[in-house]
């Protein structure tokens, strides 16, 4: 699909959650090149302002910026002034928490943050975007996921458990916005290059999940929608190829596969 009749189907706005750094970002400067105005949501104002003023200076769009914690507990009183009036028709909720440890090691408000941001965070942005997204007969949302959700793994339970909510929701968004013309998809990615990967794994251990470039991700994610291949997409042929033979295996056989390269990855 061409740049015009990409934004002809699902401009003229983009919401981007979590659009400061990484993925997030690889997505506000893909949309970017497809000629979309944005509106970017991230907790870290200086970071998403850096941004905007980048994507202005190398693009003819609008950069809106929202410095937003989509944890907070009156995110859906926030939206609408958030929003204004924008005729939005695509949303790409990258926003993401996760913390790595043995579950009973992790403070019950880490626990719950990752729910807070994973799970409620899309669910009431869905819930604020979906009524104007029928109605205009056209759109799409992107949901990230993870291939975590797809079986469980040690050190990660609540962020996997909160991947394979996302995964179930934008099935479900999937079969009931789809006559409508509204497009749903959950991206189930592997490992990516990230800031916040870097930050977390050992950096002799980096290169062993085979981390994707962020910008890689976020256009073979984009081409998936645009080519109506929802509701679940795994970006990357490797990642795609270890799916398809893990669905070979049990539940128990991936679970302890992955909890093995999690704890291996993580473990020092």
């Amino acid at each position: 699909m061409s740049a015009t009749d990409f934004t002809a189907r699902f401009g003229p706005w983009a919401l981007v959650a979590g659009a400061s750094e990484g993925l997030g970002l690889a997505y506000a400067e893909a949309l970017a090149q497809r000629g979309m105005h944005l509106v970017l949501l991230a907790r870290r104002g200086e970071l998403l302002h850096q941004v905007a003023i980048r994507l202005r200076a190398a693009y003819p769009i609008e950069v809106v910026t929202v410095t937003l914690d989509l944890a907070s507990p009156d995110l859906a009183a926030q939206l609408p002034e958030c929003l204004g009036d924008r005729d939005i028709g695509l949303l790409v909720y990258d926003a993401a928490r996760t913390h790595i440890a043995p579950f009973e090691e992790a403070e019950l408000t880490h626990h719950l943050g990752i729910v807070d941001v994973n799970c409620r965070g899309p669910l009431t942005v869905c819930h604020a975007l979906i009524p104007p997204l029928r109605a205009r007969g056209r759109g799409g949302i992107v949901l990230m996921s993870s291939m975590s959700s797809l079986q469980g793994s040690g050190l990660i339970a609540s962020y996997a458990a909160s991947k394979a909510f996302n995964s179930v929701l934008a099935e479900s968004l999937w079969e009931e916005l789809r006559s409508d013309g509204v497009a749903v998809m959950a991206c189930l990615a592997g490992a990516i290059d990230t800031p916040s990967y870097r930050h977390n794994t050992p950096q002799h251990k980096q290169k062993r999940a085979m981390p994707m470039a962020p910008a890689a991700v976020a256009e073979d994610t984009l081409r998936a929608l645009a080519a109506g291949r929802g509701p679940l997409f795994i970006p990357g042929r490797m990642n795609r190829l270890v799916a398809a033979i893990m669905r070979c295996f049990g539940s128990r056989a991936r679970t302890r596969f992955f909890s093995r390269m999690t704890r291996d990855l993580y473990g020092g």
